[in-house]
């Protein structure tokens, strides 16, 4: 069994605003993530590999930003990211594999204290 994947330590405005107004669905959101990374034998560097994989399929710019911070934070090289992009693009196609690989970039190449591309320019999160 794999070990629960750690959180980021910033999380989107949004989120954390949702999870204000409803606790008790965030909690079992949260759970529910930790149960199923903890179902099989995935270590936490491959299901935050699979996790951008799904976020591109998906379509979800948001997404694919969570989960690229997530598995850079797992220890995934920016390199590993870009690949997951580039094998998109034989089943999503070249159109959505660019997209999503712009969206990895927009957090692999990210100054360090740049914006977040989750957040409003205007955020003072």
């Amino acid at each position: 069994m794999s070990q629960t994947p750690k959180k980021p330590d910033k999380l989107p405005g949004f989120f954390v605003e949702f999870s204000k107004k409803y606790p008790e669905v965030a909690r079992a959101y949260n759970q529910l993530g930790d149960a199923t990374s903890n179902a099989g034998p995935l270590d936490e560097h491959s299901i935050r590999l699979i996790k951008l994989g799904i976020a591109l399929g998906a379509r979800s710019e948001g997404a694919v930003h969570s989960h690229a911070r997530r598995a850079l934070a797992a220890g995934a090289s920016p390199e590993e990211l870009e690949h997951v992009a580039l094998l998109a693009i034989t089943t999503l196609g070249f159109p959505q594999a660019m997209a999503g690989l712009s969206w990895i970039t927009d957090v692999t190449r990210r100054e360090p204290h740049g914006p977040d591309p989750d957040q409003p320019a205007d955020s003072s999160d």
